[in-house]
């Protein structure tokens, strides 16, 4: 078994706060989501999550001009610069305090970011030889209040930047002799936006009460002038006196005034307000939150907290739509660099749309669940996860695009358990609502309701691998009903339980039901045998989770006590035992008093999952970290760490004491006049206007772990969305009976000498997957047959899972069906014989063949009448020929006729 598992993805979340940007091209959009970022390609179709994090959620996204590097900024101002090409971090970064909003130069000669009521200008990282890659330039004062946006010219010599004092404040990025600054008042309220006109001094500015302002320069930017070497060296030096006793200088400071006196603005540029518009005179919806303009094709887009959006065209301010999204505040919105498509992010719904807005039509439409997830399930080809949400929702995935293709709404509680039947086609859900929904994948409906004669909360769910008998448990009746799939009537009601059913498993290879309760036992039932007890296990504590081997002969069973006890169901023996509770480390609460080590809470594995090959368990709970257990050694194998994101509850593993005070923890104090939306408080104590709302950081948990079919990958449903981990082969040396005379130059000699077999076994010994795909790709494929019957039965398994990951990235379609078709053609027979081994690789074989069937069906039943057009042309065609060209026996008779003559 490998633990090479490493972070790939991540689903279910798309957005959360945060500014929303456009790659170079316009055709990639990158999200922040959580301590994440994620690149929607939007051309092909794909979604990657990148595997870097910050310590707390991301405010703020930077992308450089060339789209090679990106600064992302934490809610505490902890920035990492990225390389977006090489998907890693080149440096670390402190700003020491929040920051609002980051934007590079233009020319990627620079980038300002804002934070209190400054600017800081920076030495873009690249750009510039020094040692370190953030270097500050200019230090920018004006506002009295905190700064909220920037702008900057198109030829980067000058930037705005807006306040919540109402003002906006455009600033030289270098000392010109007619503008150093100017400070533009005309708003009633904070400003969220301002842009400067293409090619021009020329600006507007938006306030969140849904006004623009139209500023008039009398100058071009070819008129700025550069200010006298001799007076700027002297300023400079009278800037740098008190550097020398600095550990760090601070650049240059620039202090602007609000109202300066006619001397400093004689000779300087002058702003005039050309025009002042009102977006919505109704006034309700008046709270604008976002907005971005394209300077090309002056497009302006603006999102109000309703949930309606504008787009007008600038300078005249012509209305060219007004829609709505949903009824949640629009937190973020981009235009891409063609101007063509519009994104638009809601952090209450975490939902993200990009909208092409000329064929009013939608280029992507994403959201997770609104609440947090509860359960997973893959299907049987590990091709799609189905997903269920305290929120009601049944979400469906595919895992190599990440998009979500499918959500059920049905439900109308929460979303207690998933799973889909052996065929792959039916997705079951049970709910809090009482009710258990079967879910059709070929028409995409509810075909299917399960109810009790009484209403029951249904807690957990299990379908057998017939998929015809559907059970599910009660958390108040402590009851187990039974379904039958086909009839969809009620064939028995198991009772026998005194607490709350918490877990039920099928026997993959029996019809034998296990089902845990709160009342320290686990029951067998059998169900061909009158549906009666088998056998009823007791234990020490409350049975949280129970589930049975792929092989159908062990059960693993978890408590409350932290054990996780293994069990021959048949001989009921217990055949071992892991003590995990020091294992899982659960984290301390804000509102603690005790240490997390303290604190006998959690110390419990809340879901358990069998590897696809059965010799390792996967084990979660309310906690940070997922356990692996080799089940034969019975021991630890490693601990995977699923988030670092402090912004989460229960992350701390001690107690803080600089968060503590007299008055006692500082999560209790409720800081700032208002939150991000710029709400004030209307009542002490109330964030927002709704009195019933607190603010509270969710807490960190694993609800639900699950292992691919294919063994490749897992899944778990946390706190932060669903993450997938997957092995990366790539990056280890995993040698194969190697000795010395194994080199890719022999490999490549025997390659050369046409002896196949020998070569592929040589290249599997060493194992470097470029080289394996060489080797085989060198084969002829009339040559295939002898090959695949000369291999050994050692590599034949091999062989199989290289074929499967091919599958996967490789066009060479009907070459490797070829192999893959004449490897289980002549070893079939054998590898029967170890079909419960081997059922990962072939179910990674198939997932990856089954893709491809549905990618080439989809474009011949698109391309159908396409082809029958294009054949009944030609056939016409070639029959028209026929007809002009004179037969062969008429060219013999004119021919005999000339002799003749």
């Amino acid at each position: 078994m490998k633990f090479a598992y490493r972070f790939s993805g991540l689903l279910g979340t798309v957005y959360r706060r945060g500014n929303l940007s456009f790659t170079r091209d316009g055709s990639s959009l990158i999200s922040p989501v959580g301590n994440r970022i994620s690149v929607f390609d939007l051309k092909n179709n794909k979604c990657e999550t990148f595997p870097l994090a910050t310590r707390l959620n991301i405010v703020c996204v930077g992308l450089s001009p060339d789209g090679s590097l990106a600064i992302l900024i934490d809610e505490e101002g902890a920035a990492l610069l990225v390389s977006l090409i090489g998907k890693c971090v080149i440096h670390h970064f402190y700003f020491h305090k929040p920051v609002h909003s980051v934007s590079f130069s233009p020319d990627g000669k620079k980038f300002v970011i804002t934070k209190d009521n400054v600017a800081l200008m920076y030495h873009a990282p690249g750009k510039k030889r020094e040692f370190n890659a953030f270097v500050l330039d200019k230090t920018y004062y004006g506002p009295y209040d905190e700064t909220t946006c920037i702008d900057w010219t198109d030829d980067s010599k000058c930037f705005a930047v807006g306040s919540k004092d109402m003002s906006t404040w455009v600033f030289g990025a270098e000392r010109w002799a007619n503008l150093i600054y100017y400070s533009l008042g005309g708003h009633k309220d904070v400003i969220v936006a301002c842009f400067f006109e293409e090619n021009s001094l020329d600006l507007y500015t938006i306030s969140q009460d849904a006004a623009l302002c139209v500023w008039q320069c009398d100058t071009e930017l070819d008129g700025l002038k550069s200010m006298p070497p001799k007076k700027a060296a002297r300023e400079k030096d009278a800037a740098g006196d008190d550097e020398e006793f600095l550990e760090e200088p601070k650049g240059e400071e620039i202090h602007g005034k609000a109202n300066p006196s006619e001397q400093e603005t004689r000779e300087k540029v002058k702003y005039s307000r050309v025009a002042k518009y009102f977006f919505n005179k109704e006034g309700d919806f008046n709270n604008l939150t976002c907005a971005a303009y394209h300077k090309k094709t002056h497009l302006l887009v603006t999102g109000f907290a309703s949930g309606i959006f504008h787009l007008h065209e600038l300078p005249d301010f012509n209305l060219i739509h007004s829609l709505s999204i949903s009824d949640q505040r629009i937190a973020s919105v981009s235009i891409n660099c063609t101007g063509d498509w519009i994104a638009f992010g809601c952090s209450g719904l975490g939902q993200l749309l990009v909208w092409e807005w000329q064929s009013e039509s939608y280029v992507l439409k994403q959201q997770g669940h609104f609440n947090s997830m509860v359960s997973l399930a893959y299907s049987p080809d590990g091709q799609y996860i189905a997903t269920g949400g305290e929120d009601g929702k049944v979400k469906v995935w595919n895992t190599s695009s990440s998009f979500c293709f499918v959500t059920f709404t049905e439900h109308a509680s929460g979303v207690t358990a998933v799973t889909f039947t052996s065929n792959g086609y039916v997705i079951l859900s049970a709910s809090l609502d009482g009710t258990v929904r079967a879910f059709d994948l070929h028409r995409y409906r509810n075909f299917r309701t399960f109810t009790s004669p009484r209403p029951s909360q249904f807690s957990c769910l299990a379908v057998d691998s017939s998929g015809e008998i559907v059970s599910a448990g009660s958390q108040d009746s402590f009851e187990i009903f039974i379904w039958s799939m086909q009839s969809g009537r009620l064939l028995d009601v198991l009772s026998g339980h005194e607490g709350p059913i918490s877990s039920l498993s099928f026997n993959p290879m029996k019809c034998v039901l296990a089902s845990a309760s709160w009342d320290k036992t686990v029951k067998i039932w059998d169900m061909l045998e009158s549906w009666r007890t088998k056998e009823t296990f007791i234990f020490n504590s409350d049975v949280l989770v129970v589930a049975f081997r792929p092989d159908g002969k062990e059960l693993a069973v978890a408590a409350l006590n932290g054990q996780i006890t293994f069990w021959d169901h048949e001989s009921a023996v217990q055949t071992g035992s892991i003590e995990g509770r020091h294992d899982l480390q659960m984290g301390r609460k804000e509102l603690d008093k005790i240490t997390a080590k303290q604190s006998a809470k959690g110390k419990s594995f809340t879901t358990l999952c069998y590897s696809a090959d059965g010799q390792s368990i996967l084990a979660g709970g309310l906690s940070k970290f997922v356990c692996i257990y080799n089940v034969k050694e019975q021991i630890l194998m490693k601990k995977f760490e699923i988030s670092c994101n402090f912004s989460l509850d229960a992350m701390e593993e001690y107690l803080d004491r600089r968060k503590m005070t007299e008055f006692g923890s500082m999560a209790l104090i409720d800081g700032g006049a208002g939150d991000e939306d710029g709400v004030a408080i209307p009542l002490p104590g109330v964030k927002r206007g709704d009195m019933s709302y607190r603010h509270f950081k969710p807490e960190i948990r694993v609800t639900c772990l699950r292992f691919s079919p294919t063994g490749r990958s897992w899944a778990a449903t946390t706190t932060e969305g669903l993450l997938i981990y997957s092995l990366d082969s790539g990056l280890i040396f995993d040698p194969f009976e190697l000795d010395i005379d194994v080199t890719p130059s022999n490999i490549r000699k025997t390659l050369h000498q046409k002896e196949y077999t020998k070569a592929i076994v040589m290249a599997f010994k060493l194992n470097e997957k470029k080289l394996i795909q060489e080797v085989i790709e060198a084969v002829p494929s009339d040559e295939v047959d002898v090959v695949c019957s000369s291999l050994p039965d050692l590599y034949v398994e091999k062989v199989l899972e290289f074929l499967a990951s091919a599958f996967e990235i490789s066009c060479h379609l009907e070459f490797y069906l070829i192999w893959a078709h004449k490897l289980l053609m002549l070893h079939g027979q054998k590898l029967k014989t170890r079909s419960v081994k081997l059922l990962p690789v072939i179910q990674f074989l198939q997932k990856s063949i089954q893709r491809h069937f549905e990618d080439v069906s989809k474009l011949c039943e698109w391309n159908i009448y396409n082809i029958k057009y294009a054949l009944a042309i030609s056939q016409q065609r070639g029959m028209k020929r026929l007809a002009e060209e004179p037969s062969e026996d008429e060219e013999n008779l004119d021919s005999d006729s000339d002799y003749l003559m």
